[in-house]
């Protein structure tokens, strides 16, 4: 075994990408394979202060005739205050075409997930891509997520294993539909974790847990990778459609890529600051895929959405069991509906995705239910868009909402009824599968309508009558009955809204 030492960060050059500073160590080089057969091993060390770059790159010179490259590290956890964030190192890898921006030189990421990984022409680790050694100069990427006050110390270990390299299989990927109802409302998960990045699940346990939910679509979103795209196509059927895309997963909040083409890789290394989120927004638009802002007010570093929702497609209001974040972002999506009804501009749908990662996290909990003319994933895609869609907790809650004017016209969700600002209105709402869960109607002027609990059966018809001039638009909310005080319980469902008036 070589080692080299990078203590204190030193034998570094410092290139800047927009306005976060990226490092590059000094490099770990190699033998050719003419001293034998055997693997090579090389072994650095170093320590990151407080205030490191977001992406520190360590290069190794990868000579001809390697088959596997092979990497592990550890790091060092020393105690903290309370409050004070620790060590968290991510870990991740570019290939001799380079670590450009946006670049072809992505070979695969596992964030803290992992501790070790490897990649081979035949095979890779989870969250990696199987493919060809080729020889030049590879880079390690270290993300320190976190470093706590006393720095961040760090063993990184390559080894390089030569031989005949193998063959690497051709993907295979799962179809872009499934065989479908026609037009009718499908339920789907679009958030969701396998071991392909830090979630515990099998591609094969998600496929069967999601058929058990009654799912009807799900979209494999793993962070800053696609390595699974490869291992769904056997998982789908006629009964379940899979769709393809990531989580981007930057410093400044998470966004779900939504469908984009099999193979699509969008890069993660920016800041709001930077400038850059509109060039990878519009990259997932033109693979096929919806923008989605993840768990836009979530509470964990990094997690908070600061890129706002101009890029947005939709917007995930309701990430797994309902929280206190979820409430916080449901109230400003509903500022977002307020702003596009007072300027006139385009409004941003609200869907909710799980975010499951593992045992005990159910999947379907909670789930967008789709409007859509069949089970494609472009069917699926417009229904989101258009916001013909509406969020339930399982399986079990359905509802349908419209909005009729006095001479037959009518709206349902996601339209627009057009009619004079003092033309009535009847809103109705059609619910079953919600057991004494108590009906609101939310306008842009707020709450205007609560009902009485619903029966235990969980069916019921709600109505109320208003006009465009006192409520621009009417979401629905299927509220539990609050367990104290006057804050509302867990939604069970919540809708998209309904538009009254003329544009």
């Amino acid at each position: 075994m070589c080692e080299d030492d990078h203590a204190g960060i030193g034998r570094r050059a410092v290139f800047v990408t927009g306005a976060a500073a990226a490092l590059t160590l000094g490099t770990v080089s190699f033998a050719s394979a003419a001293g034998g057969p055997g693997p090579r091993t090389r072994t650095v060390r170093g320590t990151l202060p407080p205030g490191s770059p977001d992406f520190v790159y360590v290069p190794v010179e990868v000579p001809p005739g390697v088959r596997e490259l092979r990497v592990s590290y550890t790091y060092d956890r020393p105690a903290v205050p309370a409050g004070t964030p620790g060590n968290a190192l991510d870990i991740g890898v570019f290939d001799e075409r380079g670590t450009e921006l946006g670049g072809r030189g992505f070979r695969g990421w596992s964030g803290g997930a992992r501790t070790e990984f490897f990649v081979r022409a035949d095979d890779a680790t989870p969250g990696y891509l199987p493919g060809p050694v080729r020889p030049g100069t590879w880079h390690i990427a270290l993300g320190p997520y976190t470093v706590a006050p006393q720095g961040l110390s760090y063993e990184l270990t390559v080894t390089l294993t030569f031989g005949e390299p193998g063959e690497t299989a051709r993907p295979v990927y799962p179809p872009s539909r499934a065989k479908g109802r026609g037009r009718a409302w499908y339920r789907g998960d679009c958030h969701l974790h396998s071991v392909h990045s830090d979630g515990r699940r099998t591609p094969a346990e998600i496929a069967a847990l999601a058929r058990a939910a009654g799912l009807d679509f799900i979209n494999s979103s793993e962070h800053n990778t696609h390595s699974a795209h490869a291992h769904w196509a056997d998982l789908a059927g006629d009964d379940l459609l899979i769709m393809l895309g990531e989580e981007v997963t930057t410093r400044n909040g998470h966004v779900v890529a939504l469908g984009t083409d099999p193979g699509t890789f969008v890069d993660w290394r920016y800041r709001a600051r930077d400038n850059r989120f509109g060039r990878f927004a519009r990259q997932i638009r033109r693979a096929g895929g919806l923008v989605v802002p993840a768990h836009p007010h979530a509470t964990c570093i990094g997690c908070n959405w600061k890129f706002g929702f101009g890029e947005a497609d939709a917007v995930e209001v309701w990430n797994g069991p309902w929280t206190p974040d979820d409430e916080v972002a449901l109230a400003d999506w509903d500022g977002t509906l307020v702003a596009s009804v007072r300027d006139g501009g385009d409004w941003i749908p609200a869907m909710g995705n799980s975010d499951s990662h593992r045992d005990p996290d159910v999947i379907g909990l909670p789930q967008t239910v789709v409007l859509a003319d069949d089970l494609t994933r472009e069917a699926i895609q417009e229904g989101i868009r258009a916001g013909r869609s509406y969020i339930a907790e399982s399986a079990k809650p359905t509802l349908a909402l419209t909005a009729s004017g006095g001479r037959g016209e009518h709206a349902g969700i996601g339209g627009r009824l057009p009619v004079g600002p003092d033309t009535p209105v009847t809103v109705r709402l059609e619910v079953s599968g919600a057991p004494r869960c108590t009906v609101r109607f939310v306008t842009d002027q707020g709450v205007l309508f609560t009902s009485a609990p619903l029966p235990v059966s969980g069916a019921g018809t709600v109505e109320w009558r208003t006009t465009a001039s006192y409520a621009a638009y009417v979401r629905a909310e299927l509220r539990h009955e609050a367990a104290a005080g006057p804050l509302p319980g867990a939604p069970a469902a919540l809708t998209n809204p309904v538009f009254l008036g003329r544009r």
